[in-house]
């Protein structure tokens, strides 16, 4: 079976067990096939013990799988070691010689290649120039701070010119801000060096602003693989619902079924709920609703005589951009509701009050019905 030219990485049925203590195994990864195409920025998303970290293992050649194969440029890897795969790893740690200086860090793989020394002098100033440290050679490692020190281990791995870049959660370590900074700089870094990045985190809001695709993992199965706003407007389980960004789920089970419209009776408020079909559903299925909270409205009544729900609200935040809503509907069900402020004012009138009666409106195409967990 020849691999298609058009995918950097493939991982065909690839399952990973390790042992565990009891005698027992623990299937790290389970039956997980995926394709990464070249150039792409790809991510492994989720929770710890997913099986992402692994995955990545399994690329980069530290572990072999237990069965199925993982093709790297159109080679199946098998037991090849990490030294002769078309790859490179960039870790949290970072993992950089603290006795060297900068440019002695960068050029150590290919001095371990014996590449000439002229030859090694280009392609580190290249590198350094890449990641903006050029001026940076000459100092040592505790000389930088944590964001230059993340680039030295980025331009340490480019140097070489894998095919494949492999970055397993290398921003970890990095303060909120800096973090934040160094999302935009290695997205537009992959895009100018045009290498397939595959990116392990557990981080949703990363994996969203850095994607072209993510794939979202639990307990060493792959949940869904898309582009960020297929992930997050369109989840295929409760589980990536609940995972990606935040969102409120009611529960109750399905009364009707018309193409991609969902009529739910509610579990614990009176009335049903009309919304989209996401999954394989059928009549008098137990169903999770999923409403993220940027996308329900309040009024002062109703807007139309469906999806929409009176409610009272508990408490308010104010936050900026928007004030956060918790409203009750009943003693059973409370929604967190995000209102944008489109309006620069200090009446206080404007901002809804706790105790407030209001009415919650739900749009259908806003509306997710998915299988319960």
């Amino acid at each position: 079976m020849v691999s298609d030219p058009q995918f950097a990485v493939e991982m065909r049925n690839v399952v990973k067990r390790f042992p565990n203590p009891g005698g027992g195994e623990v299937v790290a990864v389970d039956h997980v096939s995926l394709k990464i195409q070249n150039g792409e920025f790809f991510s492994l998303l989720g929770p710890s013990g997913c099986g992402k970290t692994t995955s990545l293992r399994l690329m980069a050649g530290f572990e072999w799988p237990t069965d199925g194969d993982i093709l790297i440029k159109e080679q199946i890897m098998g037991r090849t070691p990490p030294y002769l795969r078309p790859v490179n790893t960039v870790f949290q740690s970072y993992a950089l010689f603290q006795h060297m200086t900068v440019a002695q860090n960068v050029a150590f793989g290919l001095e371990m290649e014996h590449v000439s020394k002229p030859e090694i002098k280009r392609r580190v100033g290249e590198a350094m120039e890449m990641v903006q440290l050029g001026k940076l050679g000459a100092r040592k490692p505790k000389q930088l701070s944590g964001g230059q020190q993340q680039r030295i281990a980025l331009a340490r791995a480019l140097v070489k010119r894998p095919a494949v870049l492999l970055l397993d959660e290398p921003l970890g370590a990095l303060d909120l801000k800096l973090r934040k900074e160094m999302q935009l700089e290695l997205k537009l870094l992959q895009a100018q060096v045009g290498i397939t990045f595959v990116y392990v985190t557990h981080d949703q809001e990363e994996a969203l602003t850095m994607s072209n695709r993510i794939a979202v993992m639990d307990k060493g199965n792959v949940l869904q693989i898309g582009s960020p706003v297929e992930i997050y407007e369109r989840p295929n389980c409760q589980f990536v619902a609940d995972f990606i960004g935040e969102t409120n789920f009611i529960f109750g089970k399905v009364s009707s079924i018309d193409g991609d419209r969902v009529t739910v009776q509610l579990e614990n408020i009176s009335g049903e709920l009309v919304g989209m079909c996401q999954g394989e559903l059928s009549i008098g299925m137990k169903v999770a609703v999923s409403i993220r909270p940027e996308k329900i409205r309040l009024a002062e009544k109703p807007a139309f005589d469906y999806n929409c729900f009176p409610g009272r609200v508990v408490t308010t935040a104010y936050i900026g951009s928007d004030t956060r809503v918790i409203v009750d509907l009943n003693e059973k069900t409370r929604l967190r509701i995000w209102e944008q402020n489109k309006i620069s004012t200090l009446d206080p009138s404007v901002y809804y009050s706790t105790g407030q009666e209001i009415w919650v409106v739900l749009f259908p195409d806003n509306v997710l019905i998915l299988p319960a967990m």
